[in-house]
């Protein structure tokens, strides 16, 4: 797993962490079953207060990729939103080439309802 913030950014450092490991499990990258870093390993790692990465954990069982087991830290349960989205993403951009509609125009048509 890795995990790249950019102290900067006026995206919180917690919910960098949360868009980070949630985009890893939404790619496979880290799978089902895998143990995320103890939250002190990963903070250290980082240079930012343990505080940060477990509300970044907190976010990531809320949102139900993750469960916090006592004794056994955080374990990935999957990105049950994230396969919706995939599969929505499939049929819409199965539609847009059945219909001819050019990438660039399905893109921006997602673009703009993301951001609507």
């Amino acid at each position: 797993m890795f995990v790249l913030i950019d102290p900067t950014a006026t995206t919180p450092v917690f919910a960098q962490i949360e868009a980070s490991i949630t985009t890893q499990i939404a790619t496979g990258t880290i799978a089902t079953g895998a143990r995320l870093p103890a939250a002190k390993q990963l903070a250290e790692s980082l240079g930012v207060n343990v505080h940060t990465v477990l509300r970044a954990y907190q976010g990531l069982r809320d949102g139900g990729q993750i469960e916090l087991r006592p004794g056994r830290g955080a374990v990935v349960v999957g990105a049950p939103t994230a396969g919706r989205v995939r599969d929505a993403v499939a049929r819409a951009a199965a539609e847009a080439k059945s219909a001819g509609i050019p990438i660039g125009t399905l893109l921006a048509l997602v673009r703009e309802e993301y951001e609507s």
